[in-house]
């Protein structure tokens, strides 16, 4: 019975500690700049994505797999979404409260609904589709424009964040693709090998444009060692439970439930930008509660 649910508690563990780490970045962003602190999440991430990965085989007494061509392929994909929708979420924190930018990239879960069907030929069932439609409803109502809102900021804004949720909802389906084509014989292993070759190819990709082009951003990076290695660790740990989710659930049903960073991040919004939560918004967040509850009946 637990093992039903266990993609949820992956799910929510996920959503938990990207949250804390979203408003870790959303801080360096004032200081590296977007790229450098989207780089902080891959370069102070891996070394812990490995010791997780050790610390697994150690358990499950399973070895990684060697990567294979499909499977590589699939996580370099999802790689490179994943630095594109990191970037451009960031951006889009700086032009509206930091819960509005979030919400806007949770228009992710219809477009991964798209995406595996054309990708991995997942077809969702009815209970999934009208829990995308819910959730995704509330998450809208919440993003809902004020009257003092500039409408040049907010267009701004919907562009960079629904961006931003495309990006994610590919690297979502490529992930369960990579995981998928691993060929480990362990789920955790499949999920926490498919995590390191990701970040692997990210802090190697990043590092060396940094060193091209902008060496001060790199040393800037490591002279804030310390909040940058708190959020690499809150970065490796996200994704290592949506890793764990995404290799026993499907990708349409993982990205939904997610959406419960939503209340996490009102959470944050408020105790740590002093930001309050509209009547609007509280509508959005009953209309995603009600979509969290079908996807658990029927994801």
């Amino acid at each position: 019975m637990f093992g039903e649910w266990l993609w949820a508690v992956f799910t929510v563990t996920a959503a938990g500690a990207q949250t804390m780490r979203n408003a870790m970045q959303k801080e360096l962003t004032a200081t590296l700049g977007t790229v450098g602190a989207t780089h902080v999440r891959f370069l102070f991430g891996f070394p812990f994505a490995v010791l997780f990965l050790l610390v697994v085989v150690a358990v499950t007494g399973s070895p990684p797999p060697l990567p294979n061509l499909e499977s590589l392929a699939w996580t370099a994909v999802g790689a490179g979404a994943q630095f594109a929708a990191t970037a451009l979420m960031l951006t889009a924190m700086n032009t509206r409260t930091f819960v509005v930018a979030i919400a806007y990239t949770k228009t992710e879960p219809v477009l991964v609904l798209a995406f595996a069907v054309v990708f991995l030929s997942e077809v969702p069932t009815p209970m999934v589709v009208a829990a995308v439609v819910v959730a995704t409803a509330g998450v809208l109502a919440m993003s809902w424009p004020t009257r003092l809102t500039r409408r040049d900021d907010l267009l701004r804004t919907t562009a960079l964040g629904i961006g931003s949720g495309a990006m994610f909802a590919l690297s979502a389906v490529c992930y369960r693709g990579g995981i998928q084509t691993s060929g480990a014989q362990h789920f955790v292993v499949a999920a926490s090998s498919t995590l390191v070759v990701a970040l692997a190819l990210q802090t190697a990709t990043v590092s060396a444009i940094l060193l091209i082009r902008s060496r001060r951003t790199l040393r800037e990076i490591l002279r804030m060692w310390r909040p940058s290695m708190t959020a690499g660790f809150l970065g490796a740990l996200a994704s290592q439970f949506w890793f764990l989710a995404f290799a026993i659930q499907t990708a349409a049903a993982v990205r939904t439930l997610g959406l419960v960073e939503i209340l996490f991040a009102q959470i944050v919004s408020r105790r740590l930008f002093d930001q309050r939560t509209s009547p609007l918004e509280m509508a959005g967040i009953a209309l995603l509660v009600l979509g969290v509850i079908l996807i658990l009946g029927g994801g």
